[in-house]
């Protein structure tokens, strides 16, 4: 079992940063990459970018040059540093840790990212 902690949400103005840690604890060993996912009201959850356990990085193409995500291995947490954040980009971010003892992964509970106009 991983269990998924997502922290660093909150209000921003458009053109404002945020960065995002999800730390993960439990069958740490378990997991391969890990990624950051969101969910605006009336949407389907869409991914935003995932990163290996070996570094691979991979972004969604509205998120590419704002914003980076990266993973420290010693303390089992990644970051997305948000940039230039626009008002489209308010949802609920989900943190997730892939696991082949799990199908679809681990799922975080979610931190609310709100950018103002």
């Amino acid at each position: 079992q991983v269990h998924l902690v997502e922290s660093g949400g909150g209000l921003v103005q458009a053109g404002g940063s945020l960065r995002l840690s999800c730390a993960a604890s439990g069958s740490t060993f378990s997991i391969n990459a890990m990624g950051w996912y969101r969910q605006a009201p009336g949407k389907q959850r869409e991914l935003v970018a995932t990163i290996t356990s070996g570094g691979r990085t991979n972004y969604a193409d509205s998120m590419k040059g704002r914003f980076t995500i990266s993973r420290d291995s010693a303390k089992n947490t990644v970051y997305l540093q948000m940039n230039s954040l626009k008002p489209e980009d308010t949802a609920v971010y989900y943190c997730n840790a892939d696991s082949p003892f799990r199908y679809g992964g681990y799922w975080g509970q979610g931190t609310q990212v709100t950018v103002s106009s």
